[in-house]
C-alpha cells in the first residue's frame, strides 16, 4: 500500500493537534485559576509570634498563663458570620450547634437563608458605650469576664481597644481563637483558661451539655434555665482580676457575665475597682438573684462591696447592672 503524502500527514496532525488544544486548555485553565486564587489568599497562618498580649504575662503566678491559640486543637465543624445591626460588624462562631438536624441553632438557619448572625444584646452595649462617654478619647483596656464565644470581645477588639477575656470552658476557647482568626485581632486580645475569682488556685465548674454558656461553677445554677440537659464536671483554674491587670493600664470597662459567682469575681478585682473616679473603669455585671444565691451570695452583697470601693451609681439594663464613680 503507498504511503500518503506528506502533505496529507501534516493536514492529519494539525487536526489531531488542534482537537487535543481545547482539552488542555479545559485542563489547565482550573489549575492556572486556583493557583491564581491561591497566591493572592490572605495569610491566615496564626504564628506564635503574632499571640503577644497586650498585658505583660510576667505578673502572672506561674498557674494561669496566656491561652494560645496557635497550640489549640482546631474545633470543627465552624459555623462562623458576621453579626448585624452594629455600628462595628464582627465575626463570631457558635459553639454549639443545636439539636441537629431537627432542631438546629437559629444562627444556622438565618445562615441558610443568607442571612448574618442576629445581634447578642450585650455586643451592641458595649459598642455603644465605648462610642461614648465610656471611651473617654482612645485607647484602653476592656476586660471580659465570663467571655462566652467572644461577642463582648470581639464587639470592643474591632473598635481598637485591647482586650483580656477570661473563659473556663475550653469549647469556647476554641471558637474566640475562630473569632481571633476571622477579625484579625490577635494583636489585640490575650485570653485566659480561667475563672476569675477572689484566689488563686482551682475549682470544680459544670458544663452544660448544648448550653455552654449557661456552664457555671454552682452545679444547681448551671441548671437552673435547662434542667433536662447533662452537665459534666469540669476542674479549672482560678485567678483575681488584680494579679493579671497591672496598675498602669487603663482599664475602660469590666464587664462580668459568670452565672452567679460574680460577687467573688468583683472581691478579686478590689484593687482595679478602688481606683479614683476617673480613672476606675466603667463596669458590667449580670445581677440575677437565683443564679447570686446559687453561689451564695446575693445582689445586696454585690451593691454594698461596691460601695465600699467607690461606686456609687448603679442602674439596671435587663438582666446587667451598670455601675460608676460620680
Amino acid at each position: 500500500m503507498p504511503a500518503p503524502p506528506a502533505s496529507s500527514w501534516r493536514r492529519h496532525a494539525a487536526a489531531a493537534a488542534s482537537s487535543t488544544t481545547p482539552r488542555t486548555l479545559l485542563f489547565l485553565l482550573p489549575v492556572l485559576l486556583l493557583l491564581f486564587v491561591l497566591s493572592r489568599a490572605p495569610d491566615l497562618t496564626f504564628s506564635a509570634a503574632s499571640t503577644a498580649a497586650p498585658l505583660s504575662s510576667n505578673r502572672l503566678l506561674g498557674q494561669v498563663r496566656p491561652f494560645d491559640c496557635y497550640a489549640s486543637p482546631q474545633a470543627s465543624p465552624v459555623f462562623a458570620s458576621l453579626v448585624e445591626g452594629v455600628p462595628r460588624p464582627f465575626f463570631y462562631s457558635l459553639a454549639d450547634m443545636g439539636a441537629l438536624p431537627d432542631r438546629p441553632h437559629k444562627n444556622i438557619a438565618r445562615l441558610l437563608k443568607g442571612k448574618r448572625f442576629r445581634k447578642p444584646d450585650i455586643s451592641e452595649t458595649i459598642q455603644e458605650l465605648l462610642g461614648r462617654e465610656v471611651g473617654r478619647g482612645s485607647g484602653g483596656v476592656v476586660v471580659d469576664v465570663g467571655a462566652n464565644v467572644g461577642m463582648a470581645s470581639f464587639a470592643a477588639a474591632v473598635m481598637g481597644y485591647r482586650v483580656v477575656a477570661f473563659e473556663p470552658v475550653f469549647e469556647n476557647l476554641q471558637r474566640i481563637c475562630d473569632g481571633v482568626y476571622l477579625n484579625r485581632v490577635q494583636d489585640r486580645i490575650v485570653v485566659y483558661h480561667a475563672a476569675a475569682s477572689d484566689r488563686v488556685g482551682n475549682i470544680t465548674m459544670h458544663k452544660v451539655i448544648g448550653r455552654l454558656d449557661n456552664s457555671a461553677i454552682s452545679a444547681t445554677g448551671a441548671k437552673l434555665a435547662f434542667k433536662s440537659n447533662e452537665d459534666i464536671a469540669v476542674e479549672v483554674a482560678t485567678i483575681p482580676l488584680d494579679e493579671v491587670i497591672p496598675d498602669s493600664e487603663q482599664v475602660r470597662m469590666v464587664k462580668i457575665d459568670v452565672q452567679g459567682w460574680e460577687y467573688h469575681v468583683l472581691r478579686g478585682a478590689s484593687k482595679l475597682l478602688s481606683r479614683r473616679k476617673g480613672e476606675a473603669p466603667y463596669l458590667i455585671y449580670e445581677e440575677d438573684e437565683r443564679l447570686l444565691q446559687a453561689s451564695n451570695s446575693s445582689a445586696q452583697e454585690i451593691r454594698a462591696f461596691l460601695t465600699s470601693v467607690g461606686y456609687n451609681h448603679c442602674t439596671r439594663r435587663g438582666m446587667d447592672a451598670h455601675c460608676t464613680k460620680q
